[in-house]
């Protein structure tokens, strides 16, 4: 399986800049397709971007041209950078790994611990 620590969350006026990192550990993370999900309190944990294993992209309409995810197969690392940055971006962002099966091997869905954004003046 996969572990997921998420870093590079913080405070940030509106219109700056983030770059979200999210490290995995294990075997797993070349063939896995990887999203970034945020949440805020009270409300489901919604889909930001996501990347399949070949590098194919998909974003949430509101963050289209803004964010750009990406990932580093040799660092096992998925990056969010989020630049124009608004207060409604505001929120807890996840890192997730889709669950999947290779060589007969279960892949479970797995999570990281969530890193804060904010953006306020």
């Amino acid at each position: 399986q996969v572990q997921l620590v998420e870093s590079g969350g913080g405070l940030v006026q509106p219109g700056g800049s983030l770059r979200l990192s999210c490290a995995a550990s294990g075997r797993s993370f070349s063939f896995r397709n990887m999203g970034w999900y945020h949440q805020t309190p009270g409300k489901q944990r919604d889909l930001v971007a996501r990347i399949t294993s070949g590098g194919q992209t998909n974003y949430a309409d509101s963050v289209k041209g803004r964010f750009t995810i990406s990932r580093d197969n040799a660092k096992n690392t998925v990056y969010l950078q989020m630049n124009s940055l608004r207060p409604e971006d505001t929120a807890v962002y996840y890192c997730n790994a889709e669950p999947t099966v290779s060589r007969g091997v279960r892949y479970l869905d797995s999570w990281g611990q969530g890193t804060q954004v904010t953006v306020s003046s």
